[in-house]
């Protein structure tokens, strides 16, 4: 199954190299694909849900036909690392051609975007800066791979260390 991270803009900085490793490593579990599509610029013309509703075309264009669509979102409801890997194996087991995850930018996703998504995930009742929001995204969707492999990255609460055992 594939796995696309879709997101608004170049990822720079401080995040590039921790997200870089954990891309390099979700690639182990699942055929995976980053997706940066370019950031619109906020003018004084320009409204907020003019530059979401822009980023959010743009978005969508890269969605190929037939994918799950989980955007990320305040307003989503919070899944655990179990009910990610959950959701993927679900996701396989149906042979579904692939999920994409959504990121936007610096006002967030569209409205339709978040019509069109399957899902709408938070990844914290705090808001996140996007960089920030595609590190957990990606480091969850490795955890993922790691529970439905069994192997011991995944360290529950329960004790138990993977999915398989529970």
């Amino acid at each position: 199954m594939r796995v696309i991270l879709l997101s608004v803009g170049k990822l720079r900085g401080l995040f590039a190299d921790p997200v870089g490793e954990f891309e390099t490593r979700v690639a182990r579990y699942f055929a995976f694909e980053a997706v940066e599509v370019k950031e619109e610029p906020a003018t004084r013309s320009r409204s907020a849900e003019q530059v979401m509703n822009e980023e959010g075309r743009r978005l969508l264009a890269r969605l190929p036909p037939g994918y799950d669509l989980v955007a990320l979102h305040r307003k989503g409801r919070f899944w655990s690392s179990d009910q990610l890997a959950t959701y993927l194996q679900g996701l396989a087991d149906r042979a579904a051609p692939g999920v994409a995850f959504a990121i936007g930018g610096a006002f967030g996703l569209s409205d339709e975007v978040l019509g069109r998504a399957t899902h709408l995930l938070s990844l914290s009742a705090m808001t996140l800066p996007h960089e920030m929001a595609r590190l957990v995204c990606t480091e969850q969707i490795y955890r993922a791979g790691t529970i439905l492999r069994g192997e011991p990255y995944h360290k529950a609460t329960d004790g138990r260390s993977t999915q398989g055992k529970n």
